[in-house]
């Protein structure tokens, strides 16, 4: 039987970001030489207690696994216990606090369960010699299609989202939404998108390559930074920062609405439901909300909102603007000259100028948004 052992909580105090994470994974991957990617997710599936009906239908329940397989979560001590736990579990709650979810070097933010479930899904699939059948279900499809049916009667693009906001992006703790949560809120979905992408790497590695360890596929992923010089255009390797269109590359050929349709039809089946699959308008449902999410996650880009950033509020009464536009300008910075290479530095460059403006030339905001 393999054990799972961590001898020391994650070094330093937990921050809600993904280096955290990677971290935490990358001790427990010290502590247990030879311990592989598939045994990892599975035992950290495991202390989140994510073994839903569709999950197990899947990836097998995560405690009823063969000797060779089993990772002992018992044995973690209680302190790891509790990191992984509050890491990985997903809930939102009364107040609008999103939990399980991290702050990445890029800006985004996003869950944890569903980047897993996708890792391991693919893992599976590697192991086995088999398609990784699962991995749209388990990372995109069961909540599309749950959160399309569930706000049928409001709007598509209120049945996707929302985001939200760090309390503080040097050293996150607390995320607050900015409305009422859907089941596929913006980081939900973002986890989701990479867990796709990440899985589907897995699953395509040649039947000789070994998997990486866990925490230098994540490390590769959402670590990347740019160089001086360098564009998004010029770099072909999966990082997050390319997400959308990565994800959009990789699962729109598989004809989404037959997807989302087939994996309402299995939920329903699993969960003994079957008769919500006589509501006729369950497919205008999927339709209309696949629009919406391929607009707002695949069509735009992604913005990084002001609280995000960090940015200090308007002075004086802004005027709203009057929709439609008729026009948009997109202009460039003037400085500074070099531009900003990642998500902290950038996000300071913005407080910067908006002190400038504000303080130094007394306008009411930013003169760049």
């Amino acid at each position: 039987m393999s054990f799972f052992t961590v001898h020391s909580r994650p070094k330093g105090a937990y921050l809600r970001n993904i280096d955290s994470f990677i971290r935490a994974v990358e001790q427990v991957e010290d502590s247990n030489p030879g311990l592989s990617p598939l045994a990892l997710v599975r035992a950290l599936r495991r202390t989140a207690g994510n073994d839903d009906v569709m999950t197990v239908h899947f990836l097998g329940a995560s405690y009823n696994l063969t000797d060779a397989e089993v990772l002992e979560t018992a044995i973690l001590n209680a302190s790891s216990f509790s990191f992984f736990d509050k890491a990985i579990h997903h809930i939102v709650t009364d107040y609008g606090e999103e939990r399980g979810v991290v702050l990445a070097p890029d800006g985004t933010t996003l869950a944890l369960a569903p980047l897993l479930l996708g890792i391991e899904s693919g893992l599976k699939a590697k192991m086995e010699g088999t398609p990784a059948v699962g991995l749209f279900p388990l990372t995109l499809g069961r909540t599309l299609g749950l959160s399309f049916l569930s706000l049928k009667d409001f709007p598509p693009s209120f049945r996707l989202g929302p985001n939200g906001c760090w309390d503080n992006v040097d050293r996150p703790k607390l995320f607050k939404l900015s409305r009422p949560a859907t089941l596929a809120t913006d980081a939900v979905i973002n986890g989701g998108m990479d867990g796709a992408i990440l899985g589907m790497d897995f699953s395509n590695l040649p039947a000789s390559e070994e998997p990486h360890a866990l925490s230098e596929v994540l490390k590769g992923y959402y670590s990347f930074i740019l160089q001086e010089g360098q564009g998004l255009d010029a770099v072909t390797s999966h990082v997050s920062a390319r997400r959308r269109e990565i994800s959009r590359s990789t699962l729109e050929p598989l004809d989404l609405y037959s997807q989302v349709m087939e994996t309402l039809a299995l939920v329903w089946k699993l969960e003994k439901t079957e008769w919500i699959a006589l509501d006729t308008e369950v497919g205008k449902a999927v339709t209309d909300g696949l629009q919406a999410f391929v607009h707002k996650y695949w069509d735009c880009p992604q913005i990084i909102a002001r609280c995000q950033w960090g940015a200090k509020a308007h002075q004086g009464t802004p005027i709203p603007l009057s929709l439609p536009l008729q026009f948009l300008y997109v202009h460039h910075t003037y400085q500074p000259s070099s531009p900003c290479l990642s998500f902290q530095n950038c996000s300071r460059d913005m407080r910067s100028m908006q002190r400038f403006h504000q303080e130094d030339r007394g306008w009411s905001d930013i003169g760049y948004r």
